[in-house]
């Protein structure tokens, strides 16, 4: 397994190398002693899965109680993966970074505690696979507008975003009170 670091530090990209012959392919998407040998140690205790059509964008979500780390991957589609460090006193507080994760290449992103996360799917359906190191606590959800002109996320956009209704209305960064950052 090889880890990319990112411009933000923590959030790291993995590739996973791929065993293929005339059957097919193999790969391990998991493996706790190899994963920490790259420096991801934390346990992961749920697996989500989403199934979007192009042009979702789901986001930009984190939990305050019940931090999530995500281990994020495509196993269909393609989707623009983003992470933004919300850690107070962060120095890349307000910062973020996106990848493009496909499911031909099996690339995957690693977002610790301390960061909103979504994905905006570029070409779709895509089928979103994450491994989270809590468990959803919709009391403790809360969430970062997508667009919020102080991030400044560059979406790669194919007309205007398809959102949940909550996702749209979650508030910009100068208006989450400091109370509402999460910890990491």
């Amino acid at each position: 397994m090889k880890r990319t670091e990112t411009a933000l530090p923590g959030v790291c990209l993995i590739d996973a190398p791929l065993f293929a012959d005339e059957r097919g392919h193999f790969f391990e998407s998991w493996r706790e002693d190899k994963f920490a040998a790259l420096g991801i140690t934390c346990r992961f205790i749920q697996d989500n899965q989403s199934l979007s059509k192009e042009g979702v964008l789901r986001g930009l979500h984190y939990q305050l109680g019940r931090p999530q780390a995500k281990l994020i991957r495509a196993v269909s589609g393609e989707i623009f993966d983003v992470a933004v460090d919300l850690r107070p006193g962060s120095p890349t507080f307000g910062r973020w970074v996106g990848e493009i994760l496909r499911a031909s290449d099996r690339r995957m992103m690693f977002v610790p505690v301390g960061f909103a996360h979504g994905f905006y799917v570029v070409r779709g359906p895509a089928e979103v696979l994450y491994k989270a190191s809590d468990v959803y606590a919709p009391a403790e959800e809360r969430g970062l507008r997508w667009d919020a002109p102080e991030v400044g996320i560059r979406w790669p956009l194919q007309g205007t975003p398809i959102l949940a209704p909550r996702d749209a209305a979650f508030p910009t960064l100068a208006q989450i009170p400091p109370k509402d950052l999460p910890r990491s």
